[in-house]
């Protein structure tokens, strides 16, 4: 799989809601009314990644979750990040 280059890239977060390109990451903040919410959030999240065999790093901070995802084979950025940011957006709204 090739690296999204820094055009494809822009273009991937055009379409996105909330993320944002840093380094060889696509990052989003998610805000979430309790805390709960965001743990059922990471639960979905998780199974679908599983069923992918792509996971994102994920930090939970109360009711603040962070998403970052890289193709850490690939080194960087790939379609399967952008894919898996869709899938998330269309979890959390976006």
């Amino acid at each position: 799989m090739a690296l999204l280059t820094d055009d494809q890239i822009n273009a991937a977060l055009a379409g996105l809601s909330g993320w944002t390109s840093e380094g060889d990451s696509l990052r989003r903040v998610v805000r979430f009314n309790a805390f709960l919410d965001g743990i059922d959030a990471v639960r979905r999240i998780a199974e679908h990644a599983e069923s992918v065999d792509h996971h994102p790093d994920i930090d939970i901070r109360w009711r603040t979750v962070t998403f970052v995802l890289s193709t850490h084979s690939e080194g960087g950025i790939t379609d399967k990040d952008v894919a898996l940011a869709q899938t998330i957006d269309a979890q959390v709204g976006g």
